[in-house]
Formats: C-alpha cells, structure tokens, sequence
C-alpha cells in the first residue's frame, strides 16, 4: 500500500456574496446607497428650488450634512465600542427614514421652510455617523481578514452601480415629482436596508464592559493609536486634506449648474452619474493597480492623478457641449481617486485591535469628515465674496496638496 505525501488540497472558500449574513449586510447597503444618491441631488435642490436659497444659505446645508461627524464623531466611536454595532446601524437607518419622511410631508402642508431642511440635514449627518462607524467596525466580524479588501472592493463597487443611476433617477424623480417627493424615496430604502440588517444571523455580542474607564479616556486612547501610528497619521491626513478642500468646491457646484448656468436637474445629475460609473471602473482596477504598482506608490498615484483630473475639468462646465467634457474628467477623477479610498479602509482595518476599531474609525471620520462642514461654510463664503467658480477653483487648487503627508510617510518609512 503506498501513501502520497502531497497534502489533500483544502476545500475552496465560498465566494463571497454566497455567504449569507455578508450578502444581507451588501444588499441593505446598497438598497439605502441607492436611495441616497437621489437625495445627493433632492435636498440640494428643495434649497435651491423652491427656498431660492442663496450661494451662502446652499454651503450652509453641505456643511450640516458633515456637522455630527465635527460634533459627535470622538464620543460616538467610544459609544459605539460599548454597544451591539448591528442594532447601532439599524437605529441609524430607522432614524435617517423618519428624518427624511418629514420633508415631503412638511411640502404637502405647505409648511416646509430652510430651517427645517437644516435640521434633517444634521439630523442625517448625525445618524450617518453612529451607521458608518458602526459598520465598518462589524465588517471584520462577517468576513476573515484576508477577504477583507475583497469586501470593501464589493460594497464599495455596489455603491457606485446604485449611485450612477441614483442623481440621473433624482433628476427625473425631482421634474416628475418635486424635490421633496423625491425624498421618499430615500426613506423607503433606509427602511428595506433595516429590515435586511434585521435578519443577519450572526450573533452581535454585547462588547465586554470596562469598568472604571471614562468615556474621554476611551476617546484618547482612539485618537493615540491613530496620531501615534505614522501610516495612520498620514491616510488620515491626506483624506482631510482631500475632503476640506473637496467640499469647499462641491458645495458650490449645483449652485453653479442649477443656478448660475440654469440647467435642469436631469443634467445636473449627470455629473454625478459620471462619477459614480468613474468609482465603479476604479474599484475594479484597484486591486490590479496596487499589485502593479505597490500599495504606497498606487495610493500616491491615486490622490495625485485624481486632483489633476478635477482641476482639469473645472474650465468645461459650461451650458454647452463642454459640459459633457467636464462630466467625463469628473469621472475619471474618481476612478484614479478609489484606489486611495479602498486601500485607506483596508489598511485601518488591517492594522487596529478589534476592540479599538470603533473608536479610531471615529476618530478617523472626525477628522475627515469634520472638515468638511469648514470646507463646506468656507465654500458659502467664497462663494458670496469671490463667486462660485472662484470657490470650484480654490477647492481644486487645494486637492493637489492631499498627497503631501503620503509622500511624507513613504520618505519617513525609508529613511528609518
């Protein structure tokens, strides 16, 4: 009798849609992505439209959109390490739902006013914070480690299938309809995203308490990991950088087209069409991309190309055949900008503890999203004082210097 003493090959993983608490957590995902992408273009437009908000009063509405994340992001990721993450996502989709359903109906009582989109706007951006944290800490919890960059890349490209169709879908929805019709849309998909959170079966443990440990200490010791960490440091940084002075230009770019330029809100979604099927291609090649180029180096190459892609496109938004220009360079922008986005979330997921994870997703989104309510007001008044195409400039112009601390880090890294 002979024996081989070649090891039996080990059973081949599942794909990863096929597994099923996963696929749940990808679909509820991408149902409220889709419905989000029809509020990126509706609630901008309920301002605009029939509030006749100002260039000023439109940065406004960014900028509460990102407020929670400036104001609660450090003492929500310490919350969020204390509780079950996936009942922390369902109340933040059930919240987002009742948020949004009040604006169609404040419409149909004709008592809808600016304050009130302010305050569902924050309302959003404060159940968005408790989700995102949330979900990116249970992550690692339905999938191994290795699979991880393989997930990112699934619901990150979900989401930008949903959001390619979602500002065209808005704009249709928003002629068809009115903008705060349209918005019910929204609410409706956070609804279905809860219910399918609902069924995931995989248990969501009660994380161990600490008795004793302070709810500022938890917060600092977020903030040292991430700050103490030089890779850490320099992601969270270069996407500061990138989201401040992204938002100081973007909060001025439907007030460019529905305003100034006066086109509808079917070809003001266009734009966003462009860079959602941009981001689709992008994460397609990001896993390609990094293996060509190296991690470091395709991150860089990212930030960069994608900043030069964006200042690029500024000059062709115009009323005419030059508009269509503008959208494909928007595009391609966010296709070389996903490899950084992708790689980033990776990356912190990769290198935190799981029972930090909370706390420096937090902290990452307070720093990062934090900054862009400043863009956001700082975009509101330029755009009043200097105009909106000196905003749209102004914010390009700062996207090339997100680069800066990568390249800083990688020379860091060789020099010790």
């Amino acid at each position: 009798m002979s024996t081989s003493l070649t090891p039996p090959l080990a059973p081949p993983r599942p794909r990863l849609l096929r597994l099923p608490d996963f696929r749940r957590l990808w679909i509820g995902d991408t149902v409220s992505q889709a419905g989000t992408a029809v509020t990126v273009l509706a609630l901008p437009l309920v301002a605009i439209g029939p509030l006749h908000a100002s260039p000023f009063e439109a940065g406004l509405l960014v900028m509460c959109e990102y407020l929670g994340f400036l104001l609660l992001g450090l003492p929500a990721g310490a919350w969020v390490d204390r509780m079950r993450r996936r009942r922390v996502m369902i109340a933040g989709d059930l919240g987002r739902a009742v948020l949004l359903a009040t604006l169609p109906l404040a419409a149909w009582l004709h008592v809808l006013t600016l304050g009130q989109v302010y305050a569902v706007a924050f309302g959003l951006s404060v159940c968005t914070a408790f989700f995102d944290i949330a979900y990116q800490s249970h992550l690692p919890e339905l999938v191994d480690e290795e699979r991880l960059v393989e997930a990112n890349v699934a619901l990150e490209a979900s989401r930008t299938v949903t959001a390619a169709g979602g500002p065209g879908a808005g704009g249709a929805l928003v002629a068809a309809l009115t903008a705060p019709v349209a918005l019910a849309v929204d609410a409706v998909s956070f609804l279905a995203s809860a219910l399918l959170l609902s069924r995931i079966r995989r248990p969501d443990p009660r994380p161990e308490p600490r008795p004793g440990v302070r709810l500022r200490d938890e917060i600092a010791e977020g903030l040292r990991f991430v700050f103490r960490d030089r890779l850490l440091r320099a992601l969270t940084l270069t996407a500061a950088i990138s989201n401040l002075c992204g938002t100081l230009g973007t909060s001025m770019l439907l007030v460019l087209l529905a305003g100034e330029l006066g086109l509808s809100p079917f070809l003001c979604g266009l734009v966003f069409t462009a860079e959602a099927l941009g981001g689709f291609l992008g994460s397609l090649l990001t896993t390609r991309i990094a293996a060509r180029l190296g991690q470091g180096r395709a991150m860089c190459a990212s930030v960069l190309v994608s900043g030069v892609l964006w200042l690029l496109a500024l000059p062709f938004f115009q009323a005419d055949w030059r508009y269509a220009v503008a959208c494909v360079l928007q595009g391609l922008g966010w296709t070389a900008f996903m490899t950084f986005k992708i790689g980033s979330v990776s990356l912190r997921q990769r290198r935190t503890p799981a029972p930090l994870l909370g706390r420096v997703t937090a902290t990452f989104r307070f720093v990062v999203w934090g900054c862009m309510p400043l863009g956001a007001l700082a975009g509101g008044l330029l755009g009043r004082y200097a105009g909106v195409r000196t905003a749209l400039w102004a914010g390009a112009l700062g996207e090339l210097l997100a680069v800066v601390p990568l390249l800083l880090s990688a020379r860091g890294r060789q020099e010790g």
